[in-house]
């Protein structure tokens, strides 16, 4: 659950990739083509990927399309419940206890990543790179804390407690149970 997609890039055997990774995993699978030919996207796409993008592609794109093939095919769209908070993958604000709980994108994304990573300690890098992606190097790190103060204050007043737990050089953790 904590895999967004996979992304196939142009290698030998591409076409065998998308059947074995559905055989492990029910996320999106994404080939990136450096040319743009017909023939090449049809072998794809009977190969069995979900869609074919075209190089250059910015990350927010690839996100766009994760999203749109999840809509598609209804992942996430009854939400996953755990405990007060019910979280949906499709862009939809999160639900706790029942009522709307409206969020910045940011925090929702990082509510999302925390929730479908529960159990794990995470990382300031690794909720940096899963929110913003590995490519955006205009905005620092350090970000991260400043959502999580902000989306920790929210969710304190809904819960009337702080399901965050944060360990110094650690990272963070959501307990809801």
């Amino acid at each position: 659950m904590a895999v967004e997609a996979f992304l196939i890039g142009e290698c030998a055997n591409r076409s065998q990739f998308p059947h074995k990774i559905r055989e492990r995993c029910s996320a999106p699978v994404i080939a990136v083509n450096d040319t743009q030919s017909l023939e090449n996207t049809l072998e794809l796409f009977q190969a069995g990927v979900d869609d074919v993008v075209r190089k250059p592609m910015h990350v927010r794109e690839i996100l766009a399309r994760i999203n749109a093939i999840r809509r598609r095919y209804g992942n996430g769209s009854s939400g996953t419940q755990i405990g007060p908070i019910k979280i949906f993958s499709d862009g939809r604000d999160p639900q706790v206890n029942g009522v709307d709980f409206s969020l910045p994108r940011r925090e929702r994304r990082i509510l999302e990543y925390l929730i479908a990573n529960r159990g794990r300690r995470l990382n300031k890098a690794q909720i940096f790179n899963a929110i913003y992606g590995i490519f955006d190097s205009e905005v620092e790190e350090s970000v991260v804390e400043s959502h999580i103060s902000k989306l920790r204050k929210k969710l304190r007043e809904q819960l009337g407690y702080d399901p965050i737990d944060s360990k110094r050089f650690l990272g963070y953790c959501i307990n809801l149970d």
